[in-house]
């Protein structure tokens, strides 16, 4: 059962990527994509009906956890407390950059909160994409599971490392180039005219960054942690991930080029959850590596609730994620279709 919510919470936390990312890329590329007041409003008109349910599934993810493995929860507050809190003011000026934008007529303003939006938008993939890094990495995690990661120490991996080296740098530099490409493909897809001919042209190098990063960051993960190999030794199942990431890049490539825009997005979304997936077969059954001593490891054996307390709340997640799911297929299906520039209301 434990394995069971271990898939669910990595599933749940994918869904929150793929689905907040292409918003969180939108806003990464809102100040260079959009030129215009016109453009710009077209591109908060694509995000603007889904960013804020798309959300919820961080918040579902949290939720979750605290539930299915409380020391895990308990222990990443315990030294992630100070980036959590960025990531919740990073959170709130985002959504004000959108939602004040369309209560002010002076372009100054309008400017401001665009840029407050873009931004807050970049900085939380960086900050997530750190904490990415830092999972894969291993923290400092003593025997009672608590650690404490200054900002940075040397920039080099090690027993008492920093929050911020050169792989957790490398994970947000991967992080920005491949949301920023979700993102692009995702205003492709909902854009039309200038806009979308400038988003294309964007979108070309950011296909070349993330082929060579996603290759530079295989090798750079197996040395900061050699056992993350050890799954997929194991058996020949786990290599159908590399092949995924490899064709979401690749379906994400030939079908931008082919003007296929919806399954260039759907190849975005693969190669996010195939990178997701593949992170966490090769963690499995380590949720929270320790940079020091292995025996510190938070595992899903050491951190899971109860088993009777799992067993019930597969029932009421069930059910819970029935009535999510419904609600954002009824959404999506609503808003779906172009967003036009010249359509668009004062925003």
């Amino acid at each position: 059962m434990a394995t069971v919510w271990y898939a669910l919470v990595a599933l749940m936390l994918a869904t929150y990527v793929i689905l907040d990312g292409f918003d969180l890329g939108a806003g990464a590329l809102h100040l260079i994509a959009a030129r215009s007041d016109e453009e710009r409003r077209a591109v908060l008109h694509a995000i603007g009906p889904v960013w804020d349910g798309n959300e919820v599934w961080l918040l579902a993810a949290g939720g979750t956890l605290f539930y299915a493995f409380p020391l895990l929860y308990a222990s990443s507050f315990s030294g992630f407390y100070l980036p959590l809190n960025m990531v919740l003011w990073l959170l709130i000026f985002r959504a004000i950059g959108i939602e004040f934008r369309q209560h002010i007529s002076e372009s100054v303003w309008r400017d401001f909160f665009d840029g407050v939006f873009s931004i807050a938008s970049i900085l939380l993939i960086i900050l997530f994409g750190a904490a990415f890094g830092n999972v894969i990495r291993g923290v400092p995690l003593a025997a009672d599971h608590t650690f404490f990661v200054p900002l940075w120490t040397n920039f080099l991996p090690g027993a008492n490392p920093g929050a911020l080296d050169w792989y957790t740098l490398l994970a947000a530099i991967l992080a920005v180039c491949a949301l920023s490409m979700h993102g692009a493909l995702y205003l492709i897809m909902k854009t039309e005219g200038a806009l979308n001919a400038r988003l294309r042209r964007i979108v070309r190098p950011l296909f070349a960054a993330v082929a060579l990063l996603t290759l530079a960051a295989l090798p750079a993960s197996v040395a900061v942690r050699p056992s993350l190999l050890d799954n997929y030794r194991a058996g020949p199942t786990g290599w159908i991930i590399p092949v995924a990431v490899i064709a979401g890049l690749a379906g994400a490539f030939v079908f931008t080029r082919n003007g296929n825009e919806r399954n260039a997005f759907l190849s975005s979304c693969l190669y996010l959850l195939a990178m997701l997936s593949g992170a966490a077969f090769a963690l499995y059954p380590v949720l929270l590596p320790a940079s020091g001593d292995p025996a510190n490891n938070v595992t899903i054996a050491n951190a899971a609730a109860g088993p009777s307390s799992l067993s019930i709340g597969l029932i009421w997640w069930s059910i819970g994620m029935a009535i999510a799911v419904a609600y954002f297929v009824i959404v999506y299906s609503m808003f779906r279709g172009k967003v036009s520039v010249a359509s668009t209301t004062h925003m």
